[in-house]
């Protein structure tokens, strides 16, 4: 049975909703889950999202920042979110459900960005990152009985060499300075995750999925990094076919600066 589960840091669901349309009546995931959504749970376009073929949405929301759902055409079992760091953002939100005789377990994270400064000491936007990336070490792909698990979402760190543009000039920002990296490769360590997007992409090879708005020309410069992430239990990985990373869609109109990233598994 195929399977295919969508992540995408929208940057404003409200105001991105057509090239949400766009997307998913392309290609059609069976669950699409977002970040960034930038509205209260009464100001998401419920009605639009389900229209689209998704009847089963779970939001959770906040007045004009963060925010993460997940809008399924599998029903979704149980509705549960983490206050990381116990600031009250709406930054986890993690449901059930079943496919092809498996009981799954899906988490959609929005780690904070961290601000500019790679400094506790005088950002404290980057220490609340480490809080959270740290909070984050507690998250077992086991924890359930008979239960796999997948964690997407914009992670906001780029581990590994090749996720960025220059190793060496982001060395000292933010995204991928050593204590991020380390600690997210901590988190999939002690978690048993499996990245999934370097199982099938090897990590010589540059991986981006977010390009920024900065950038007179995004493409021609190609300065990417990948700060948003696909990573699963370790049983599902014989059923991992492919992912793609939809990098044509942050050339659409009013894009948002991360692009789709999309797994595709056969149960």
């Amino acid at each position: 049975m195929a399977f295919s589960l969508s992540t995408w840091n929208i940057n404003s669901v409200r105001l991105r909703m057509p090239i949400v349309e766009q997307f998913v009546t392309a290609y059609q995931p069976d669950i699409l889950c977002l970040q960034e959504i930038k509205c209260q749970n009464h100001e998401f376009p419920m009605e639009a999202v389900q229209a689209l073929g998704y009847p089963y949405v779970l939001v959770h929301g906040q007045k004009g920042y963060h925010g993460v759902a997940i809008a399924s055409k599998l029903p979704l079992i149980e509705d549960y979110r983490q206050d990381y760091c116990g600031v009250g953002d709406s930054r986890h939100i993690s449901a059930l459900f079943e496919v092809g005789g498996r009981r799954i377990r899906v988490h959609n994270f929005y780690v904070p960005a961290g601000g500019d400064e790679p400094n506790r000491e005088i950002n404290p936007k980057f220490g609340h990152k480490l809080d959270f990336v740290e909070e984050m070490k507690l998250l077992s792909a086991t924890a359930e009985p008979e239960t796999s698990a997948i964690l997407v979402g914009d992670l906001n760190i780029a581990p590994l060499e090749h996720d960025v543009w220059s190793h060496k000039a982001l060395l000292k920002i933010v995204s991928h300075t050593p204590v991020e990296t380390e600690g997210l490769l901590e988190v999939i360590q002690k978690g048993g995750w499996v990245d999934l997007m370097r199982e099938l992409v090897d990590p010589s090879q540059k991986l981006y999925t977010w390009w920024s708005y900065r950038a007179k020309d995004w493409d021609a410069a190609d300065k990417g990094r990948r700060l948003d992430h696909i990573w699963s239990s370790p049983d599902l990985r014989p059923a991992l076919k492919s992912i793609d990373v939809l990098r044509e869609a942050r050339g659409w109109e009013k894009p948002s600066d991360h692009v789709p990233v999309t797994v595709h598994f056969d149960f």
